[in-house]
């Protein structure tokens, strides 16, 4: 480990929750070998042609990441689809000198291709259908573009009030109002229980989601 890398991961370890590490004119292989160091870390990491930003989540922020995630199981079994989690997994190619970590990421269409894998190479494998951005505190749409370059198809995006979804179209993104993989979701339906887990708790929003969804609204 050479001793910049080790000044990096100092870095990060002093990093309080909530903030945001900047770095320019950072090497791609400096990048890889720091995403490498980095698992047992509880960061984002983003690279954008040279441009680093390494962001240590809130608590919250972890929480609604995972109650999306076990909504997002419950519609797919209601609707009977394959889905397959990739949680915060790192999507990177180094011919477009762009990567980034989502904080949830599916694969629902191309899930039966990525089903058994051990790990997934952009150079052969497609993207994940959906990823998912926790705007807290940090904001996702200026990361937009990495995610279009990857040709990552849809693109759901909260930030503590409400949730958005996007689908790309061509190079950019365009507000939806329903999942173009998972039909009949509406970013309203995980919004409202998000918001009630904020007084009512996680099991209350889940019973919730769950009987709404049944109800076919």
């Amino acid at each position: 480990m050479s001793i910049r890398t080790r000044d990096y991961l100092d870095a990060i370890e002093h990093l309080p929750e909530g903030a945001t590490l900047v770095f320019q004119q950072f090497s791609w292989d400096d990048y890889e070998r720091l995403d490498n160091l980095t698992d047992r870390h509880n960061v984002r990491l983003t690279y954008d042609s040279g441009r680093l930003e390494i962001m240590s989540p809130l608590a919250k922020h972890e929480r609604y990441a995972r109650l999306i995630e076990k909504m997002v199981f419950v519609f797919a079994e209601k609707l009977d689809v394959e889905l397959e989690s990739y949680g915060e997994t790192t999507w990177k190619r180094r011919k477009l000198a762009r990567g980034i970590q989502a904080d949830c990421c599916y694969y629902v269409l191309n899930a039966d291709r990525v089903i058994g894998k051990a790990a997934i190479d952009l150079e052969s494998d497609p993207p994940p259908d959906i990823a998912v951005g926790i705007d807290i505190p940090n904001e996702s749409l200026s990361k937009f573009t990495i995610y279009a370059a990857l040709r990552v198809p849809e693109i759901w995006r909260y930030d503590d009030r409400k949730l958005h979804f996007y689908v790309l179209t061509g190079s950019s993104y365009r507000q939806t109002s329903e999942s173009r993989f998972l039909a009949g979701l509406k970013p309203e339906m995980l919004a409202d229980a998000l918001e009630l887990s904020k007084t009512a708790g996680q099991r209350s929003a889940l019973r919730s989601f769950r009987k709404r969804i049944s109800k076919g609204r």
